[in-house]
């Protein structure tokens, strides 16, 4: 990974052509180098391992081979690939999916542009990122169903302040800015997400901004 004069280098994978014309051109507005585009799935593999982008951000919903296989397919050969699910789908089992398939970051495509650029990144980076647009919408959609599959551990005791580290966290925030919200150092954060990590029984931000949104936590 890495690029000539510290660019970041990104492949871009979506079927749909003004969108990805729309995207590519606020990317390259920001500085992000755009080194490829597919259409689909299949296309999108062959293109990763050409380029060896910085991050890749992927459409779920794809003709062919569908987002969901392309980013298994490209963490199968690169476990260091970073990608990004941009879609239109809040739903949960769509975000677990792209998750637990290893995507770093899911973000809805009406994400302001902003915060879409900060995320691809963070990703780029290695950063965990949980749009808080998707976070609420998992969150609703839990309180909403009475047959929520995962119910919050009765041993599983938050403070106040670790509650607040983890939604930063389900809201894409890295430690800098999390100590910067809650006005506390970057060596405290850290000892936060510790606690957090070892109370949740997860093993990075990623697994515990899922548990969070899926046990109604933020």
């Amino acid at each position: 990974m890495g690029a000539a004069n510290n660019e970041l280098r990104v492949v871009l994978v979506d079927d749909h052509h003004l969108f990805r014309t729309g995207l590519r051109e606020m990317l390259e507005t920001d500085g992000i180098v755009v080194v490829g585009e597919a259409t689909d799935g299949a296309r999108a593999v062959k293109l990763v391992r050409e380029m060896a982008p910085d991050a890749t951000i992927v459409d779920l919903k794809m003709p062919n081979t569908p987002g969901i296989g392309a980013i298994r397919e490209i963490v199968a050969e690169d476990p260091d690939a970073r990608l990004l699910a941009l879609t239109v789908s809040a739903r949960e089992a769509d975000v677990i999916e792209a998750l637990a398939a290893g995507a770093l970051g899911y973000l809805l495509k009406d994400t302001h542009p902003d915060e879409l650029v900060r995320g691809v990144r963070l990703v780029a980076k290695g950063h965990a990122v949980l749009s808080g647009d998707v976070a609420r919408a998992l969150a609703r959609s839990r309180r909403d169903s009475q047959a929520a599959e995962v119910a919050a551990d009765d041993d599983v005791a938050l403070t106040p302040r670790e509650l607040e580290v983890l939604r930063l966290i389900a809201e894409g925030a890295d430690n800098v800015t999390i100590g910067r919200e809650l006005s506390i150092s970057k060596h405290t954060v850290k000892q936060y997400v510790a606690n957090l990590f070892e109370k949740l029984g997860v093993g990075n931000r990623v697994e515990a901004a899922v548990y969070g949104v899926r046990n109604g936590l933020v």
